[in-house]
């Protein structure tokens, strides 16, 4: 079933009525749906909605609601990433992926040898929140404006995982056996660019004392180290 975010305003008495501009125009015009289809709403208390459609005018649509539940789709952690930003295509792959990988917040941080400076965190924002609504998501990540790895470690975090291959003390499930993710923890996830972190930031690391790790042997373009490094572990978490 196609998947939309409401505003839990928009519920009464059973039904819950889209009006905003954007879901009304990809429900009744992309879609073309019609009454009797089954659309599947969450809202921002993360319940989820099995629902059909009654009515369709020139401003609304009607959804009767069928049933309803607490959405499952999170991870029951706070997983977070700390990444320098790549060059477009690449960019806009690694913000799609992170959010299928359940991460809550995406900093943007220019690092020494980072190939984009520009801060496109709004069309970020669109890409995340798209596939969110793809993958069904109970919430929607946030994309901050871009920053620097020294503001974003000013916040406090259970565990901070630095991913640098050429730098390393140990793996990754070597790291989370001895510091294991417990719920409700915030894990913050710092991923380099395409030419790595440069001599200045591996002291930096070395001077906050944070946990250099290595996802094995090969090799990994940024966004591939991304994707790796994330599901990585959420497997390690749920399994």
């Amino acid at each position: 079933m196609p998947h939309f975010f409401v505003k839990t305003e928009s519920i009464q008495n059973n039904i819950i009525t889209i009006s905003d501009l954007e879901n009304y125009k990809h429900i009744a015009r992309s879609l073309r749906a019609r009454v009797g289809e089954k659309l599947l709403l969450i809202d921002e208390k993360q319940t989820q909605y099995e629902c059909k459609i009654i009515e369709i005018n020139s401003k609304e649509i009607k959804c009767e609601i069928e049933k309803s539940y607490v959405s499952k789709r999170d991870l029951g952690f706070d997983l977070i990433l700390a990444q320098s930003p790549l060059r477009s295509d690449a960019q806009l792959t690694v913000m799609e992926k992170a959010t299928e990988l359940g991460v809550r917040e995406v900093f943007p941080a220019v690092t020494d040898n980072c190939a984009l400076k520009t801060d496109k965190h709004e069309k970020w924002q669109r890409v995340m929140y798209e596939a969110s609504k793809q993958c069904e998501r109970a919430s929607i990540p946030v994309c901050h404006p871009v920053t620097t790895l020294e503001e974003v470690l000013k916040q406090d975090f259970d565990h901070i995982i630095v991913f640098a291959e050429r730098s390393t003390e140990k793996s990754l499930k070597t790291f989370l056996r001895e510091n294991p993710i417990k719920k409700g923890d915030k894990v913050l996830v710092i991923i380099g660019p395409e030419g790595g972190f440069s001599q200045r930031e591996f002291e930096f690391f070395r001077e906050k004392g944070l946990p250099m790790i290595t996802l094995g042997d090969l090799i990994l373009k940024a966004e591939t180290a991304v994707i790796v490094g994330l599901g990585d572990i959420v497997y390690e978490y749920q399994g």
